[in-house]
């Protein structure tokens, strides 16, 4: 059986390697955007799910796969902050960030290629941001990690000085929540710890 992740978030990918587990990553191109205005929760699990079935149904893919979708967006007062389009948007975003707490959500769907079944669910963790400087937010901005990130920031990297607490998974912080992947892709066979 292999394991594909149709995604090209190279930290989902680590996360995955931190599993022990074997994969190819195929990407699939769908549209992201919320042209149904579904709910940040329902939103990152239908998304998920298409990157998932888009790449499940790729014709060339071995029919004994597992596919992996995710998709993270962060949650502030209800808006969804997904990645900034420039340092400006970055900069609005952790302004609105600063000091507070927000959401961070995660779908994630399992598809097995062969017979369609499917799981997909949604973590959430609540990420609680410093008290931060214009100075300290333009520093972070500059070191260019933000702009292919949720909510301008990754909790993995420089961003984790920006952050005073989370409560919940970190990993799904990260942009994928592991434990709760590993409790799914046991429905398909597959054990991280056996």
């Amino acid at each position: 059986m292999q394991i594909i992740l149709a995604s090209q978030s190279p930290r989902r990918s680590e996360l995955l390697k931190q599993l022990g587990l074997n994969f190819q990553i195929r990407i699939a191109d769908i549209d992201e955007s919320n042209s149904m205005g579904l709910k940040a929760s329902e939103l990152v699990q239908y998304l998920a799910f298409e990157k998932a079935k888009a790449v499940a149904e790729d014709s060339s893919l071995d029919r004994d796969s597992i596919v992996i979708g995710a998709d993270t967006v962060v949650v502030k007062d209800g808006a969804i902050l997904g990645k900034p389009r420039d340092k400006q948007e970055a900069f609005n975003m952790l302004k609105s960030l600063n000091g507070s707490w927000h959401e961070v959500m995660t779908g994630i769907a399992v598809i097995d290629a062969n017979s369609f079944k499917y799981d997909k669910c949604v973590e959430i963790t609540r990420v609680k941001m410093k008290e931060l400087k214009d100075e300290t937010i333009n520093a972070y901005i500059n070191s260019g990690e933000p702009l292919d990130k949720a909510g301008a920031y990754g909790i993995q990297g420089l961003g984790a000085v920006l952050v005073d607490r989370i409560e919940g998974c970190y990993f799904n912080v990260v942009g994928l929540p592991i434990s709760k992947l590993s409790d799914i892709l046991k429905n398909y066979g597959v054990y991280v710890l056996k």
